[in-house]
Parts: C-alpha cells; structure tokens; sequence
C-alpha cells in the first residue's frame, strides 16, 4: 500500500498509524501526529480504492452504506500490510495507535472489530459502525477516542452511541468527545483528542 513512514525520537512511544479520509492522501493527516505524539514514527497509508477518482480504504454500495464483502476483504488487506511495515520499517508491530478521520476512521475501527490485537489503541474522529451482527474479538482495556459531532450529517449522534456500546461490551475503554459542528474536523476535537492521547499513552 501507498504510505509514508517517518522515524520518530522514541522508539517506546506507539507508532501512530494514519488514515485519511475520503479523497484524502497519506499526506493529509501528518500534522495530526505532530500535535498529538511529536515523538513518536508514524505511518501513513493511502487507501486502495478509487472512488470517482477519490482514495478510499473500501467501497460503498451509497453514501454510509458500506459494501461489507469489501471491507473485510480490505481489513485483512491492511492487517496484513501492517505487519509486514512492521518487518519492514522496524517498528513493533503490537505498538500501535491508529488515528483516523472518516473513512480512514471506519477502517480502522473495522480492524478493531475484526483482528484482534491489530492495534494497541485508536483515535476515530467521526466513525461509523463498520459491521453489525458480528462478534468483536476480545478489546479488553485497548483505549479508544471517539471524537463525534451533534449536528453531523454522516454520523448521526446514535450512530456514535452504538459504536461505543459494541466497543465498550468487547471490553474497550471508550472515551467520547462531542462537538456541536457537524462532519468536520475542527482544532477543539484535534486538541481533546491529544490531551486523551496524553492522559492515556504518555
């Protein structure tokens, strides 16, 4: 997969993992990391899918239906890809943080529902539920930020209420950040999920 991989300053801070979202470029979310763990080796990857010529990390059968054959397939496809960047670029593999924003947040909480252990922790700025009627393998106690908006379109406020009760019964410790803006991104989401992922991971 397409990816930038920088070497941080401390090799027992976790590797972030980045991953954009739709449309976006492994380059998108780079200050993302700096904010959040300026020492730490982050990894960002661009996802395989083109839709209308806009990167994705799976197909959509329509806006927030997700072709479901697809995002497994490219679940274990990234999985996969993990570990051999681990082998690749040195890093321990059972070190890492994801940290994703829309798509890129949905494909990294279906590594979350679908691998166990793919991922020490996870920053989702407005996920959606990526499967349901599954059983998640076992999170006990791996950390998640879910950074939500009230008036987002995309990921209506139950939407993020569901996740986090899938998450929480498979034993993750889920952390839920509302905004008042809709689908955006915006700096007070950027800085309470750095100040989680201080509390949490510093």
């Amino acid at each position: 997969m397409k990816h930038i991989f920088q070497q941080g300053t401390s090799s027992d801070a976790p590797v972030l993992v980045l991953f954009h979202g739709t449309g976006g470029t492994e380059r998108d979310l780079l200050p993302l990391a700096g904010i959040i763990s300026p020492q730490s080796s982050v990894l960002s990857v661009r996802g395989n899918v083109l839709e209308n010529g806009m990167p994705r990390f799976f197909r959509r059968l329509s806006e927030g239906v997700f072709d479901e054959e697809d995002l497994v397939l490219r679940t274990a496809e990234l999985n996969d890809f993990l570990n051999e960047a681990a082998q690749t670029h040195g890093f321990n593999r059972g070190n890492l943080v994801a940290v994703g924003y829309s798509n890129g947040a949905n494909i990294a909480g279906s590594l979350l529902f679908h691998h166990k252990d793919a991922l020490r922790g996870a920053i989702l700025h407005h996920p959606m539920v990526p499967r349901r009627g599954i059983d998640l393998p076992a999170l006990d106690g791996v950390p998640v930020f879910i950074g939500a908006g009230r008036n987002d379109p995309l990921c209506p406020p139950e939407e993020t209420e569901e996740l986090e009760r899938l998450l929480t019964e498979a034993g993750a410790q889920v952390t839920v950040h509302w905004e008042v803006s809709g689908h955006q991104l915006s700096a007070s989401e950027i800085d309470a999920a750095s100040a989680w992922y201080q509390r949490t991971f510093a």
